[in-house]
Protein backbone atom coordinates (compact mmCIF):
# COMPACT_ATOMS: atom_id res chain seq x y z
CA UNK A 1 0.00 0.00 0.00
CA UNK A 2 1.66 3.41 -1.04
CA UNK A 3 0.28 6.78 0.39
CA UNK A 4 0.41 9.84 -1.65
CA UNK A 5 1.55 12.75 0.21
CA UNK A 6 -1.26 15.44 -0.28
CA UNK A 7 -1.49 18.83 0.91
CA UNK A 8 -2.89 18.71 4.77
CA UNK A 9 -6.81 18.43 5.39
CA UNK A 10 -7.78 17.54 1.72
CA UNK A 11 -9.41 15.13 0.50
CA UNK A 12 -13.24 13.59 0.18
CA UNK A 13 -15.25 12.42 3.02
CA UNK A 14 -15.11 8.73 2.68
CA UNK A 15 -18.23 7.07 3.64
CA UNK A 16 -16.71 3.76 4.53
CA UNK A 17 -13.62 5.57 7.13
CA UNK A 18 -16.31 7.20 8.78
CA UNK A 19 -18.11 4.02 9.25
CA UNK A 20 -15.10 2.45 10.94
CA UNK A 21 -14.25 5.11 13.67
CA UNK A 22 -17.81 5.50 14.81
CA UNK A 23 -17.24 1.36 14.73
CA UNK A 24 -19.70 0.90 12.41
CA UNK A 25 -22.71 -0.06 14.33
CA UNK A 26 -23.35 31.20 31.50
CA UNK A 27 -22.24 33.68 34.14
CA UNK A 28 -18.54 34.41 34.24
CA UNK A 29 -16.68 32.93 37.20
CA UNK A 30 -14.39 35.05 38.73
CA UNK A 31 -10.57 34.53 39.61
CA UNK A 32 -10.73 32.15 42.76
CA UNK A 33 -13.03 29.16 42.55
CA UNK A 34 -15.54 27.44 44.76
CA UNK A 35 -14.49 24.30 46.09
CA UNK A 36 -16.61 20.97 46.27
CA UNK A 37 -18.52 22.58 43.09
CA UNK A 38 -20.24 19.27 41.07
CA UNK A 39 -18.96 17.86 38.21
CA UNK A 40 -20.19 15.37 35.68
CA UNK A 41 -19.89 14.81 31.85
CA UNK A 42 -22.80 16.08 31.10
CA UNK A 43 -21.76 19.80 32.24
CA UNK A 44 -18.21 19.25 30.78
CA UNK A 45 -19.79 18.86 27.18
CA UNK A 46 -21.89 21.87 27.71
CA UNK A 47 -19.16 23.99 28.54
CA UNK A 48 -17.49 22.86 25.36
CA UNK A 49 -20.65 23.25 22.83
CA UNK A 50 -21.46 26.74 24.34
CA UNK A 51 -17.69 27.45 23.55
CA UNK A 52 -17.88 25.91 20.02
CA UNK A 53 -20.30 28.43 19.04
CA UNK A 54 -18.46 31.68 19.92
CA UNK A 55 -15.47 30.58 17.73
CA UNK A 56 -17.56 29.52 14.94
CA UNK A 57 -18.05 25.84 14.12
CA UNK A 58 -18.07 22.77 16.16
CA UNK A 59 -14.15 21.71 16.48
CA UNK A 60 -15.04 18.31 17.75
CA UNK A 61 -14.67 16.98 14.34
CA UNK A 62 -11.74 19.79 13.63
CA UNK A 63 -8.49 17.22 13.04
CA UNK A 64 -11.34 14.48 10.83
CA UNK A 65 -11.28 16.84 7.71
CA UNK A 66 -7.92 14.91 7.17
CA UNK A 67 -8.87 11.73 9.09
CA UNK A 68 -11.10 11.50 6.20
CA UNK A 69 -8.62 12.08 3.29
CA UNK A 70 -8.55 8.83 0.97
CA UNK A 71 -4.97 8.15 2.26
CA UNK A 72 -5.84 6.93 5.62
CA UNK A 73 -9.51 5.65 4.39
CA UNK A 74 -7.02 3.14 2.57
CA UNK A 75 -5.55 2.86 6.21
CA UNK A 76 -8.71 2.44 7.60
CA UNK A 77 -9.74 -0.38 5.46
CA UNK A 78 -6.71 -2.46 6.54
CA UNK A 79 -7.07 -1.59 10.43
CA UNK A 80 -10.70 -3.35 10.24
CA UNK A 81 -8.73 -6.26 10.87
CA UNK A 82 -7.97 -5.91 14.01
CA UNK A 83 -12.00 -5.37 14.98
CA UNK A 84 -12.25 -8.70 17.73
CA UNK A 85 -8.92 -8.04 18.97
CA UNK A 86 -7.98 -5.48 21.93
CA UNK A 87 -5.29 -3.82 20.51
CA UNK A 88 -5.26 0.05 21.80
CA UNK A 89 -6.02 1.92 18.41
CA UNK A 90 -9.50 0.54 17.58
CA UNK A 91 -10.51 2.74 21.18
CA UNK A 92 -8.15 5.64 19.78
CA UNK A 93 -9.94 5.64 16.63
CA UNK A 94 -13.61 5.56 17.87
CA UNK A 95 -12.75 8.34 20.60
CA UNK A 96 -11.48 10.56 17.67
CA UNK A 97 -15.44 10.87 16.33
CA UNK A 98 -17.02 10.82 19.99
CA UNK A 99 -15.37 10.55 23.61
CA UNK A 100 -17.35 12.69 25.99
CA UNK A 101 -15.35 12.22 28.86
CA UNK A 102 -12.23 13.68 27.54
CA UNK A 103 -13.14 15.32 24.57
CA UNK A 104 -9.98 15.11 22.67
CA UNK A 105 -9.99 18.00 20.20
CA UNK A 106 -10.35 20.13 23.09
CA UNK A 107 -6.75 21.76 22.07
CA UNK A 108 -7.68 23.34 19.13
CA UNK A 109 -10.92 24.23 21.01
CA UNK A 110 -8.57 26.61 23.33
CA UNK A 111 -6.68 27.80 20.57
CA UNK A 112 -9.44 28.92 18.76
CA UNK A 113 -11.30 31.15 21.93
CA UNK A 114 -7.55 32.40 23.23
CA UNK A 115 -7.39 34.03 19.50
CA UNK A 116 -10.71 35.17 19.56
CA UNK A 117 -10.18 36.72 23.24
CA UNK A 118 -6.40 38.38 22.60
CA UNK A 119 -8.43 39.57 19.29
CA UNK A 120 -5.98 41.42 16.79
CA UNK A 121 -3.03 43.97 17.42
CA UNK A 122 -4.48 47.25 17.02
CA UNK A 123 -0.68 47.97 15.35
CA UNK A 124 -1.64 45.13 12.34
CA UNK A 125 -1.73 46.25 8.97
CA UNK A 126 -5.20 46.60 7.12
CA UNK A 127 -4.35 43.77 4.63
CA UNK A 128 -3.95 41.34 8.14
CA UNK A 129 -7.36 42.98 9.48
CA UNK A 130 -9.75 41.73 6.52
CA UNK A 131 -7.67 38.00 7.12
CA UNK A 132 -10.40 37.76 10.05
CA UNK A 133 -13.15 35.58 10.52
CA UNK A 134 -15.14 35.99 13.66
CA UNK A 135 -12.50 37.67 15.20
CA UNK A 136 -10.17 34.86 14.64
CA UNK A 137 -7.18 34.97 12.08
CA UNK A 138 -7.19 32.10 8.66
CA UNK A 139 -4.02 31.03 10.57
CA UNK A 140 -4.98 30.88 13.44
CA UNK A 141 -7.71 28.05 12.06
CA UNK A 142 -5.00 26.42 10.69
CA UNK A 143 -2.56 26.27 13.65
CA UNK A 144 -5.63 25.17 15.83
CA UNK A 145 -5.86 22.23 13.50
CA UNK A 146 -2.41 21.39 13.03
CA UNK A 147 -2.32 21.31 17.09
CA UNK A 148 -4.89 18.86 16.84
CA UNK A 149 -2.94 16.58 14.16
CA UNK A 150 -0.02 16.79 16.22
CA UNK A 151 -2.24 15.71 19.73
CA UNK A 152 -3.99 13.24 17.09
CA UNK A 153 -0.43 11.68 16.00
CA UNK A 154 0.97 11.32 19.22
CA UNK A 155 -2.25 9.89 20.54
CA UNK A 156 -2.25 6.82 17.86
CA UNK A 157 1.56 6.67 18.42
CA UNK A 158 0.76 5.62 22.10
CA UNK A 159 -1.25 2.68 20.91
CA UNK A 160 1.44 0.83 20.26
CA UNK A 161 1.54 -2.48 22.84
CA UNK A 162 4.66 -4.44 23.65
CA UNK A 163 3.91 -7.67 22.32
CA UNK A 164 6.05 -9.49 24.80
CA UNK A 165 3.37 -8.50 27.31
CA UNK A 166 0.42 -9.94 25.84
CA UNK A 167 -1.90 -13.00 26.64
CA UNK A 168 -3.91 -14.68 24.54
CA UNK A 169 -7.31 -13.08 25.27
CA UNK A 170 -5.87 -9.80 23.69
CA UNK A 171 -5.71 -11.80 20.34
CA UNK A 172 -3.86 -12.82 17.71
CA UNK A 173 0.03 -12.13 18.06
CA UNK A 174 -0.19 -11.65 14.36
CA UNK A 175 -3.02 -9.13 14.04
CA UNK A 176 -1.40 -7.36 17.18
CA UNK A 177 2.12 -6.71 15.34
CA UNK A 178 -0.42 -5.50 11.88
CA UNK A 179 -1.95 -2.87 14.63
CA UNK A 180 1.41 -1.66 15.55
CA UNK A 181 2.22 -0.96 11.99
CA UNK A 182 -0.62 0.26 11.39
CA UNK A 183 -0.12 2.88 14.35
CA UNK A 184 3.08 4.07 13.69
CA UNK A 185 1.49 4.42 9.94
CA UNK A 186 -1.47 6.32 10.41
CA UNK A 187 0.85 8.17 13.27
CA UNK A 188 3.42 9.51 11.56
CA UNK A 189 1.18 10.28 8.36
CA UNK A 190 -0.78 13.03 10.22
CA UNK A 191 2.48 14.14 12.07
CA UNK A 192 3.50 14.72 8.55
CA UNK A 193 0.29 16.58 7.68
CA UNK A 194 0.49 18.66 10.77
CA UNK A 195 4.23 19.56 9.86
CA UNK A 196 3.28 20.38 6.54
CA UNK A 197 0.46 22.68 7.25
CA UNK A 198 3.13 24.18 9.73
CA UNK A 199 5.20 25.35 7.18
CA UNK A 200 2.42 26.57 5.23
CA UNK A 201 1.81 29.30 7.95
CA UNK A 202 4.91 30.78 6.37
CA UNK A 203 6.27 32.19 9.76
CA UNK A 204 9.66 31.09 11.05
CA UNK A 205 9.20 32.24 14.66
CA UNK A 206 5.62 29.85 15.04
CA UNK A 207 7.72 26.85 13.36
CA UNK A 208 10.52 27.24 15.70
CA UNK A 209 7.49 27.57 19.21
CA UNK A 210 5.92 24.56 17.67
CA UNK A 211 9.17 22.55 16.66
CA UNK A 212 10.45 22.78 20.27
CA UNK A 213 6.71 21.47 21.93
CA UNK A 214 7.17 18.35 19.49
CA UNK A 215 10.50 18.03 20.87
CA UNK A 216 8.86 18.33 24.58
CA UNK A 217 5.91 16.42 23.51
CA UNK A 218 8.48 13.03 23.02
CA UNK A 219 10.59 13.98 25.44
CA UNK A 220 7.54 13.44 27.73
CA UNK A 221 6.18 10.57 26.53
CA UNK A 222 9.60 9.18 27.03
CA UNK A 223 9.33 9.84 30.82
CA UNK A 224 5.59 8.62 30.68
CA UNK A 225 6.62 5.38 29.03
CA UNK A 226 9.39 4.89 31.62
CA UNK A 227 7.21 4.98 34.36
CA UNK A 228 4.99 2.88 32.84
CA UNK A 229 7.15 0.19 32.49
CA UNK A 230 7.66 -0.02 36.36
CA UNK A 231 3.67 0.66 36.63
CA UNK A 232 2.94 -3.21 38.54
CA UNK A 233 5.76 -2.94 40.28
CA UNK A 234 7.61 0.23 42.50
CA UNK A 235 6.84 3.93 41.63
CA UNK A 236 10.06 6.15 41.20
CA UNK A 237 10.83 7.91 44.44
CA UNK A 238 10.15 11.31 42.73
CA UNK A 239 8.38 14.48 44.13
CA UNK A 240 5.34 16.47 43.05
CA UNK A 241 7.67 18.91 41.62
CA UNK A 242 9.45 16.86 39.19
CA UNK A 243 5.89 14.77 38.37
CA UNK A 244 5.10 18.72 37.67
CA UNK A 245 7.92 18.95 35.10
CA UNK A 246 7.58 15.73 33.47
CA UNK A 247 3.58 16.21 33.00
CA UNK A 248 4.13 19.88 31.31
CA UNK A 249 6.60 18.01 28.75
CA UNK A 250 3.74 15.13 28.04
CA UNK A 251 0.79 16.74 28.65
CA UNK A 252 1.08 20.69 28.64
CA UNK A 253 3.58 21.92 26.42
CA UNK A 254 1.55 21.33 23.18
CA UNK A 255 -1.32 23.33 24.34
CA UNK A 256 1.12 26.37 25.79
CA UNK A 257 3.23 26.69 23.22
CA UNK A 258 -0.05 26.78 20.24
CA UNK A 259 -1.53 29.57 22.23
CA UNK A 260 1.72 31.34 22.03
CA UNK A 261 2.16 30.78 18.51
CA UNK A 262 -1.82 31.83 18.23
CA UNK A 263 -0.51 35.35 19.40
CA UNK A 264 2.71 35.57 17.41
CA UNK A 265 0.47 35.26 14.20
CA UNK A 266 -1.87 37.84 15.32
CA UNK A 267 1.86 40.36 15.63
CA UNK A 268 0.89 40.48 19.44
CA UNK A 269 3.88 41.47 21.85
CA UNK A 270 5.65 39.29 24.58
CA UNK A 271 3.33 39.90 27.47
CA UNK A 272 0.77 38.79 25.81
CA UNK A 273 2.15 35.80 24.17
CA UNK A 274 3.81 34.76 27.53
CA UNK A 275 -0.03 35.20 29.20
CA UNK A 276 -1.35 32.76 26.65
CA UNK A 277 1.55 30.44 27.53
CA UNK A 278 0.45 30.57 30.90
CA UNK A 279 -3.16 30.05 30.34
CA UNK A 280 -2.06 26.62 28.20
CA UNK A 281 0.21 25.75 31.04
CA UNK A 282 -1.77 25.91 33.78
CA UNK A 283 -5.14 25.11 32.47
CA UNK A 284 -3.82 21.51 30.62
CA UNK A 285 -2.09 20.67 33.88
CA UNK A 286 -5.55 21.26 35.71
CA UNK A 287 -7.15 19.25 33.50
CA UNK A 288 -4.58 16.55 33.88
CA UNK A 289 -4.91 16.73 37.62
CA UNK A 290 -8.71 16.27 37.13
CA UNK A 291 -8.41 12.93 35.47
CA UNK A 292 -5.46 11.53 37.59
CA UNK A 293 -8.05 12.29 40.53
CA UNK A 294 -11.08 11.01 39.23
CA UNK A 295 -10.38 7.57 39.96
CA UNK A 296 -10.45 8.56 43.38
CA UNK A 297 -13.55 10.46 43.87
CA UNK A 298 -15.91 9.43 41.83
CA UNK A 299 -18.70 7.12 42.60
CA UNK A 300 -18.74 3.37 40.73
CA UNK A 301 -20.97 0.90 41.97
CA UNK A 302 -18.41 -1.74 40.07
CA UNK A 303 -15.67 -1.08 42.46
CA UNK A 304 -12.37 0.36 42.48
CA UNK A 305 -11.90 2.24 39.26
CA UNK A 306 -8.39 1.54 37.81
CA UNK A 307 -5.32 4.51 38.69
CA UNK A 308 -2.15 5.09 37.73
CA UNK A 309 0.79 4.17 40.31
CA UNK A 310 2.05 7.60 39.00
CA UNK A 311 -0.66 9.89 38.77
CA UNK A 312 -0.49 12.53 41.09
CA UNK A 313 -2.64 11.63 44.30
CA UNK A 314 -0.28 8.59 44.16
CA UNK A 315 2.87 10.50 43.81
CA UNK A 316 1.89 12.81 46.65
CA UNK A 317 0.61 10.49 48.93
CA UNK A 318 3.96 9.06 48.59
CA UNK A 319 5.94 12.06 49.35
CA UNK A 320 3.39 13.14 52.35
CA UNK A 321 4.13 9.81 54.01
CA UNK A 322 7.63 8.88 53.39
CA UNK A 323 8.93 7.07 50.81
CA UNK A 324 9.29 3.78 53.55
CA UNK A 325 6.11 4.37 54.96
CA UNK A 326 4.49 3.77 51.39
CA UNK A 327 6.99 0.88 50.34
CA UNK A 328 5.72 -0.82 53.60
CA UNK A 329 2.25 -0.11 51.92
CA UNK A 330 3.21 -1.53 48.83
CA UNK A 331 4.14 -4.80 50.31
CA UNK A 332 1.31 -5.45 52.31
CA UNK A 333 -1.24 -4.92 49.13
CA UNK A 334 1.05 -7.13 46.88
CA UNK A 335 -0.79 -10.37 46.03
CA UNK A 336 1.88 -12.47 44.23
CA UNK A 337 4.97 -11.16 43.19
CA UNK A 338 4.43 -7.50 41.27
CA UNK A 339 0.63 -7.96 41.04
CA UNK A 340 -1.05 -5.44 43.65
CA UNK A 341 -4.28 -5.44 44.81
CA UNK A 342 -5.53 -2.36 43.51
CA UNK A 343 -8.40 -1.79 45.81
CA UNK A 344 -6.88 -1.85 49.42
CA UNK A 345 -3.85 0.49 48.16
CA UNK A 346 -7.04 2.93 47.05
CA UNK A 347 -8.75 2.80 50.52
CA UNK A 348 -4.83 3.79 52.31
CA UNK A 349 -4.42 6.31 49.51
CA UNK A 350 -8.09 7.98 50.09
CA UNK A 351 -7.35 7.75 53.91
CA UNK A 352 -4.21 10.21 53.64
CA UNK A 353 -4.14 13.14 52.36
CA UNK A 354 -2.79 12.95 48.79
CA UNK A 355 -5.81 13.20 47.40
CA UNK A 356 -7.03 16.52 49.09
CA UNK A 357 -3.48 17.86 48.16
CA UNK A 358 -4.13 16.80 44.72
CA UNK A 359 -7.40 18.63 44.54
CA UNK A 360 -5.72 21.93 46.04
CA UNK A 361 -3.24 21.51 43.35
CA UNK A 362 -5.69 21.68 40.93
CA UNK A 363 -7.46 24.89 41.83
CA UNK A 364 -3.95 26.46 42.16
CA UNK A 365 -3.03 25.76 38.29
CA UNK A 366 -6.43 26.80 37.46
CA UNK A 367 -6.18 30.00 39.61
CA UNK A 368 -3.03 30.94 37.58
CA UNK A 369 -4.79 30.01 34.39
CA UNK A 370 -7.76 32.29 35.43
CA UNK A 371 -5.03 35.27 36.57
CA UNK A 372 -3.11 34.10 33.18
CA UNK A 373 -6.12 35.98 31.38
CA UNK A 374 -6.92 38.91 33.06
CA UNK A 375 -4.67 40.74 30.38
CA UNK A 376 -7.63 40.13 27.75
CA UNK A 377 -10.59 42.49 27.63
CA UNK A 378 -13.92 40.83 28.98
CA UNK A 379 -15.64 38.65 26.02
CA UNK A 380 -17.48 35.75 25.41
CA UNK A 381 -14.08 34.12 24.26
CA UNK A 382 -12.30 34.91 27.98
CA UNK A 383 -15.59 33.60 29.91
CA UNK A 384 -15.67 31.02 27.57
CA UNK A 385 -11.88 29.97 28.61
CA UNK A 386 -12.54 31.07 32.56
CA UNK A 387 -15.47 28.03 32.18
CA UNK A 388 -13.35 25.82 30.85
CA UNK A 389 -11.04 25.99 34.02
CA UNK A 390 -14.16 25.60 36.44
CA UNK A 391 -15.23 22.61 34.64
CA UNK A 392 -12.08 20.87 34.80
CA UNK A 393 -11.49 22.24 38.80
CA UNK A 394 -14.74 21.08 40.36
CA UNK A 395 -14.90 18.14 41.98
CA UNK A 396 -17.76 16.66 44.23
Amino acid sequence: MRLVHRPPFAGCCSRAFLQFWTGGEQGRQRRFLFPGSPTSASHWSKVVSEAEKIVGYPTSFMSLRCLLSDELSNIAMQVRKLVGTRHPLLNTARGFVYDSRNNLQMRGLVVLLISKAAGPNNTANSSLQQDMISGIYSSQRSLAEVTELIHTAFLVHRGIVNVGELTSLDGPLKDMQFGNKMAILSGDFLLANACTGLAQLQNTKVVEIMSSAIGELVQGIYYENSNLAKENGLTDDIGISTWEEQIFLSHSALLAKSCQAAMELAKHDAEIQNMAFKYGKHMSMSHKLNVDIQPFVKENCNGTVAFSLNSAPVVLHQELIGRDAWMKQIREVQIKGRLVDYTKLQDAIKAGKGVTSAIDLCRLHGNRALAALECFPPSEARSALENIVCAVTRFP
